[in-house]
């Protein structure tokens, strides 16, 4: 790994301010390898240097992976000056700068969210060519039909005219469904479901490829995972 800056490997991994960083190293509060240094521009492997700031070790991770259980009434943004946004539900100690989410669910949409600041992770994840589905819980205000699932199947064409990629449609008690989509169009799945006739009352995001929403996450709750914790979401469900 190529060396970097004392004081941007510390910024990033505590989340503070360069400046206040820099400040901090002129006054001792930074050890590398048991050794005080106070030059903000030193140069070090943040991941085979022991690095301590203020008293507390400094553990570096090139990216962050969270997975969180989105409620209604929150944004799918990395910020907002009005309303409030995913991010601003991530917990102090896994926040860092650059954090944004994998993906939109609308604003009233809830269920599994990935947040992450490793943009080559987020465009293998939704680029259209790996067609990874995301399974969805509609609540309808009708029943899904024999036919509704086949047009759905074979590409539903919404009001627009725009036909939309193949989706798995199954119905299940209470005029509930079950969705499989594997693009994102603007309220798509309200729009498909629209096209057919029926409205949509509720949805929830349950699963991205093979990885499924945690059971332990209460909406709003999100949890720290790593990279190969995530590897099922590439792999076909």
């Amino acid at each position: 790994m190529e060396l970097q800056r004392l004081d941007k490997i510390i910024a990033a991994q505590l989340n503070i301010s360069r400046k206040e960083v820099k400040s901090g190293i002129r006054n001792g509060k930074a050890e590398i390898n048991g050794t005080v240094i106070l030059n903000a521009d030193y140069q070090i492997n943040p991941e085979k240097d022991s690095i301590v700031y203020d008293g507390q070790a400094v553990i570096y991770k090139e990216f962050v992976y969270i997975v969180m259980n989105k409620p209604a009434g929150v944004l799918s943004a990395s910020s907002d000056k009005s309303r409030e946004t995913v991010i601003d539900l991530v917990p102090a100690a896994l926040k860092r700068k650059g954090l944004f989410p994998v993906g939109r669910l609308d604003k009233d949409t809830t269920g599994l969210l990935i947040i992450t600041d490793d943009g080559d992770f987020a465009h293998r994840v939704l680029t259209p060519k790996n067609e990874i589905y995301k399974t969805y819980i509609a609540g309808l205000d009708g029943e899904v039909t024999e036919q509704t699932v086949k047009d759905f199947l074979n590409g539903i064409v919404l009001a627009d005219g725009t036909q939309c990629r193949k989706a798995y449609l199954k119905p299940l008690e209470g005029n509930r469904a079950e969705i499989k989509i594997c693009e994102g169009k603007y309220h798509q799945i309200k729009r498909m479901f629209g096209a057919a006739g029926l409205g949509v009352n509720s949805l929830e995001r349950r699963a991205i490829g093979g990885y499924e929403l945690p059971d332990f996450l209460a909406p709003g709750e999100c949890t720290e995972v790593t990279k190969y914790q995530l590897n099922p979401l590439f792999i076909a469900k």
